[in-house]
């Protein structure tokens, strides 16, 4: 009698009468069903959220380390636009007059204006406005001449070694001598605070 004819020849209801070799197979594969259950409810249940939490750690701590690796490979580039922009910001901060050059920057941009041959009308210095680090000092000014002179003006201001920015302009014809034109506008200057200031507030 070959094994599958034993197989099929065993009594589930009289499991001791089996042969010896059937009985230890089924034996065992009970042994192991248990085993794995044991397993499973004991050891792989109560530590499967743990588990995802690490995988998920695993994956937030894969993408921390890649886009700090990409940082890292990009060193050298960063380090080299910081030095730029330091250097742009010292270039531009000289540009910015101290405390003692702003009277003498509002008499160039009042000169500014006589020697493109405009006749001013008003030079009105306003109390500066203080920003994070430094002062912004606004000056309404009123200007009349030709379209050409004002167009002179502008440019020559442009050309000023110190910044000032030009805003809020309108331009109208004049009401008493029709071929000139009056601006307005108020030209801002920028003043970088000191340290003594800052911390003042």
């Amino acid at each position: 009698m070959n094994f599958l004819d034993e197989l099929r020849s065993l009594d589930i209801n009289d499991i001791g009468r089996w042969p010896f070799s059937i009985r230890a197979i089924v034996i065992g594969l009970i042994f192991v069903l248990v085993a794995a259950g044991g397993f499973y409810q004991f050891a792989w249940k109560p530590k499967s959220p743990q588990l995802e939490r690490a995988r998920a750690q695993e994956i937030e701590l894969r993408a921390s380390f890649e886009a700090k690796q990409r940082k890292a490979a990009n060193f050298d580039a960063y380090k080299a636009q910081l030095e730029e922009i330091e250097q742009s910001f010292g270039t531009m901060l000289r540009q910015l007059p101290g405390k003692t050059e702003v009277p003498s920057l509002l008499v160039d941009i009042s000169q500014t204006g006589l020697s493109a041959s405009l006749d001013e009308k008003l030079f009105q210095p306003s109390p500066e406005m203080r920003k994070d680090f430094y002062a912004e000092l606004p000056i309404r000014i009123r200007l009349k001449g030709t379209y050409h002179e004002i167009g002179q003006f502008v440019s020559d201001i442009a050309q000023l070694p110190r910044i000032v920015t030009l805003h809020d302009l309108e331009i109208k014809p004049d009401s008493d001598q029709p071929d000139e034109l009056v601006l307005d506008l108020t030209a801002k200057t920028y003043r970088y605070l000191d340290e003594d200031e800052e911390a003042g507030g």
